[in-house]
């Protein structure tokens, strides 16, 4: 299993990273691993936040990952000083990865997946809000 990290990313500018801190590790199955990206926000509600968790599934034969992901709209009221969350942007992702498929398989699967949610018809799309016509 991944040794937690801190994962660095580009911004929506394909020019500037941000990194995404690893905040918690997963403690085992169930329990997910946090990153948060601690250059927003003075509070951890105001963060993006991605995490990922596993278990095993299907009778012990495949492991079930979920990455879930939330990016806050802050606002900071101009009378009181108090910044607030006032919308999310949520997405998540689920995986069943066979146990008894050859790693070559998953490799490639989990690879062209990742690459193909990383192309810009996948990302306009979302931004857009609309599947492509």
């Amino acid at each position: 299993m991944p040794a937690i990290a801190n994962i660095t990313v580009k911004k929506n500018d394909n020019t500037t990273d941000i990194i995404y801190t690893a905040v918690v590790p997963s403690s085992g199955d169930g329990t997910p691993a946090v990153w948060r990206s601690q250059s927003v926000g003075s509070a951890a509600a105001h963060q993006p936040e991605i995490r990922l968790g596993s278990k095993t599934g299907g009778n012990g034969a495949k492991r079930i990952l979920r990455a879930t992901y939330v990016y806050p709209q802050i606002a900071t009221n101009t009378t009181t000083g108090v910044t607030s969350v006032i919308d999310r942007v949520v997405a998540s992702v689920d995986w069943q990865i066979p146990l008894g498929m050859t790693a070559t398989d998953v490799n490639e699967a989990v690879s062209q997946f990742a690459h193909l949610l990383a192309t810009t018809l996948m990302k306009d799309s979302v931004k857009s809000g609309f599947a492509p016509s």
